[in-house]
């Protein structure tokens, strides 16, 4: 019943990338990025925020990262735990319930941007941070998950989780942190730390990155400068640097990359989709627009306190009565395919086999009956005398 509420209206986003054709022509020194927000931290653990997390990929590596097939791979790994080698254990808890452990070894040439080395070290402090209760991190379940720590040496480590689940291997939601740099400021308190840390007060400190860009320059509200990170150890970027500028209205942001002020639209935070496919239309010829699907959906939740809402049969009514497929080709010229459950078909979790609900009216009507809503002369349906009417709540 649960999912039904989940898979109404649902479909899934899709994102535009403009790049001007000049960008292909000029030199490798400067890329730069137009998005519509300016994020609210730079830290990797505080602020589930769409703007962050894009600015700060391109200089972190998570532990492990789903690739684009949906697979998890290490980036700053030397492979995944496994139950089949033995990396990976069933085990009990000290309260006895059902728990893993899994180990990992740190990249032997991964260090921080100033050259201090990544060690377990890093990951007994990120730990210690996430599950303290003042701190007030974002994703709390995956330190709840963890237990303990077990230290093997500077690169080996073993989570002794208390939980087991599918997606073990996976240590995405877990940043690391530069134990050198943001210890002291943790323990000067941990329900001021987020206020404090250097990834906010020191933001160009070279030692708070590990990707191939570090931070260079920050100017709030407005843009942030990336340049190649010298103690990078894997493959050169392309760009010498790449700059990110905030511009909150679409209409500017087009403007923009017309005029040769930026190079590229981020999909992920810059235009809608219908107004993607409106620069398509008129601009289609100069720029190379690319349509890929992402994770995130849209979605209607039903509010099951609402009486009428409680009857199923109402509520697979409103699937079969909602042409989803003619809307998304009306709006959308097709390119955001219907989802038919929260969960995305590149998921290990999906189920292909999951009931669809294609449009049909006739279906709808019938279930409506069934459930006592007759259609009254008005054309609204009633049952006892009460109109079949819900309200929509949006922000």
């Amino acid at each position: 019943m649960i999912r039904l509420l989940a898979v109404a209206s649902l479909v899934l986003l899709t994102g535009l990338v403009g790049m001007s054709p000049a960008v292909q022509a000029a030199s490798k020194e400067r890329l730069t990025i137009g998005i519509s927000q300016y994020p609210s931290t730079l830290h990797p653990a505080f602020d589930a925020m769409l703007a962050k997390t894009y600015v700060v990929a391109m200089a972190r590596r998570p532990i492990t990262v789903f690739d684009p097939d949906w697979k998890q791979v290490c980036l700053l790994c030397t492979s995944l735990p496994s139950l089949e080698n033995g990396t990976a254990t069933l085990e009990l808890t000290p309260d006895g319930e059902k728990g893993m452990a899994v180990q990992y070894e740190l990249l032997p040439d991964a260090v921080w941007g100033d050259g201090t080395p990544i060690t377990t070290q890093d990951v007994l402090f990120s730990v210690e941070m996430g599950k303290d209760p003042q701190s007030g991190v974002d994703n709390a379940e995956q330190y709840r998950r963890i237990d303990r720590v077990e230290v093997q040496s500077d690169k080996r480590f073993t989570l002794h989780l208390n939980k087991r689940s599918c997606d073990y291997q996976g240590l995405s939601g877990l940043p690391l942190l530069p134990r050198h740099i943001e210890k002291k400021i943790f323990d000067q308190g941990a329900a001021e730390y987020r206020r404090r840390t250097a990834y906010d007060t020191d933001s160009t400190n070279p030692g708070l990155w590990h990707g191939p860009y570090r931070i260079a320059k920050v100017s709030p509200g407005q843009s942030i400068l990336l340049e190649r990170n010298p103690k990078w150890w894997g493959k050169p970027p392309y760009f010498d640097e790449i700059e990110i500028r905030t511009i909150e209205n679409t209409a500017a942001l087009t403007a923009n990359l017309l005029s040769g002020d930026i190079d590229m639209i981020a999909g992920e935070l810059g235009l809608s989709v219908d107004q993607a496919l409106a620069f398509q239309d008129r601009y289609g010829d100069d720029y190379q627009i690319l349509f890929k699907p992402s994770l995130v959906y849209e979605h209607i939740d039903l509010n099951l306190d609402n009486p009428i809402l409680k009857d199923v049969r109402v509520r697979q009514a409103l699937l079969y009565g909602t042409d989803r497929t003619l809307i998304t080709e009306r709006l959308f010229k097709g390119k955001q395919p219907v989802a038919q459950s929260n969960v995305n078909p590149l998921d290990i979790r999906y189920d292909p086999d999951i009931r669809h609900y294609a449009y049909d009216p006739e279906k709808a009507a019938a279930l409506l009956e069934q459930a006592g809503w007759a259609m009254g002369q008005d054309g609204i349906r009633q049952k006892d005398g009460t109109p079949l009417t819900l309200v929509l709540q949006t922000t």
